[in-house]
């Protein structure tokens, strides 16, 4: 029942217009930066912060799927989690079919583990939209071989992807905690747009907050503060530190926000 009920999520979830339309922008960010280096003749050059993928592009296309996913990380991966959570819990009360699936008879609790997952498939698929797509293309029209870490030394092209790989599924992840804030939002109300701008929001201003030097000891707290490290698996050796942070600032982000979606939702007069 429960294996039924999430497989049919996901298919709703795939189904819909306006989520493929978003894959889609999703998949041109990658599409349109290959073709700007390409016309451009050699990567931008990087700023003193940051990683400078954009300049190893023209070196190894599969640099376009790192450069694409530095880009995508900070507006078009959230934009696209807050439009899924807005229709979790709101868009069902929305459209007046929360009501009949707690009725089937199916548990608050089961109804909550099955819209998170679905979340979590969301977040993995958005992701590996932006780093297939990166890779594929960017092989396509600059070639391939072995890559140059941000630290100037070599490694093998297996080697890379497998740090692609590992990088897809931290990007995920933090996608994933997001989803969490996303779903407890939408117990809040009827209206899958407000969850969606509320998430919008909300990670904006984490982003301007983690800029801010002065209110750096926020700076750990925040939800985004770490999604960018996965930049540095492309050093020689390889940086987890950041990395490892990120996933226990994720999971708590998660345990956190879906506690207090089941706290919310359990106790919630479901009218609609």
């Amino acid at each position: 029942m429960s294996l039924r009920f999430l497989r049919s999520e996901i298919r709703l979830m795939c189904g819909r217009r306006r989520n493929q339309a978003g894959l889609l922008v999703l998949a041109a960010v990658p599409v349109l930066l290959a073709i700007a280096v390409k016309v451009n003749g050699q990567g931008p050059r990087g700023g003193d912060n940051g990683p400078n993928f954009l300049a190893s592009i023209t070196g190894n296309g599969v640099f376009v799927a790192f450069a694409a996913l530095t880009i995508e990380l900070t507006l078009f991966l959230p934009m696209a989690i807050a439009m899924v959570s807005g229709d979790a819990i709101a868009g069902e009360a929305h459209t007046g079919t929360l009501r009949y699936l707690l009725t089937v008879p199916t548990s608050r609790v089961r109804l909550l583990v099955v819209k998170y997952l679905a979340l979590v498939v969301g977040s993995l698929i958005v992701t590996a939209t932006v780093v297939v797509v990166g890779v594929v293309v960017g092989i396509a029209v600059f070639g391939t071989g072995p890559l140059t870490t941000l630290s100037g030394t070599q490694i093998s092209l297996a080697a890379g992807l497998w740090r692609l790989l590992i990088s897809l599924l931290y990007v995920a992840a933090g996608l994933c905690a997001l989803a969490a804030i996303g779903l407890f939002l939408s117990t809040l109300t009827e209206q899958p747009i407000a969850v969606t701008v509320a998430v919008v929001v909300v990670t904006t201003s984490m982003w301007i907050l983690d800029s801010i030097p002065q209110v750096a000891f926020l700076h750990g707290w925040l939800l985004v503060d770490r999604w960018p490290d996965f930049a540095d698996l492309m050093r020689s050796p390889a940086d987890f530190t950041g990395v490892w942070q990120g996933v226990g600032v994720d999971a708590a982000y998660t345990v956190i926000f879906l506690a207090a979606a089941w706290a919310r939702f359990a106790g919630k007069d479901i009218t609609s």
